[in-house]
């Protein structure tokens, strides 16, 4: 059985992104990006919103990875290694491989596919991460914590949702990222 896990790098103020819509701040260096590739090796398959999935597609394609760290070339071979699923009303097909879509987010499917899974699975995107969390989905939290204040923008966690977490794991980067790891306490 697989955990979903719901793996992001937010502000220090808990936002995704800021209220442009910008996430330029969380761009990782080399080190946080090792990090992110030796969590992403674990994961077998990715649940996406639409937004969250039109932003990573970037890595499908090599045009412009050609110069780029061979640490950033090695996160595209293991994301294009990851199936995907994309919840979408408005998307009518996947532009990348491995990918299939789903008109609604239906939590027994996702409770199916962790149950049936042999690998772990990741959830991104802030709306479709929220309904994971409401509907007691989400099994662990991983969190790059950047150190800076965006002032507002799209909210990394579900507002209305309490949860009780138990601390996993953490680490300090260089950089003054913060990694933190809390698995959720789902009651018995």
């Amino acid at each position: 059985m697989g955990k979903l896990i719901y793996a992001a790098n937010i502000s220090l103020d808990g936002f995704l992104e800021d209220e442009t819509g910008s996430f330029g701040w969380s761009v990782p260096d080399e080190q946080v990006h090792e990090f992110w590739n030796e969590h992403e090796r674990h994961i077998g398959t990715s649940l996406y919103g639409r937004r969250m999935y039109e932003t990573m597609r970037v890595w499908e394609t090599d045009d412009w990875l050609t110069n780029q760290p061979s640490v950033v070339r090695e996160y595209a071979d293991i994301w294009r290694d990851t199936d995907k699923v994309v919840y979408s009303t408005s998307l009518t097909d996947a532009s990348t491989a491995r990918t299939r879509i789903e008109r609604q987010f239906e939590p027994e499917a996702v409770r199916r596919l962790k149950e049936t899974s042999g690998s772990d699975l990741s959830i991104g995107g802030a709306t479709i991460a929220a309904e994971a969390f409401r509907h007691g989905l989400v099994d662990e939290c991983v969190l790059l914590l950047c150190p800076v204040l965006v002032g507002g923008g799209t909210p990394a966690l579900p507002r209305g949702v309490r949860l009780d977490l138990e601390l996993l794991d953490e680490r300090r980067f260089d950089n003054g990222v913060v990694y933190v790891r809390h698995a959720v306490r789902h009651p018995a």
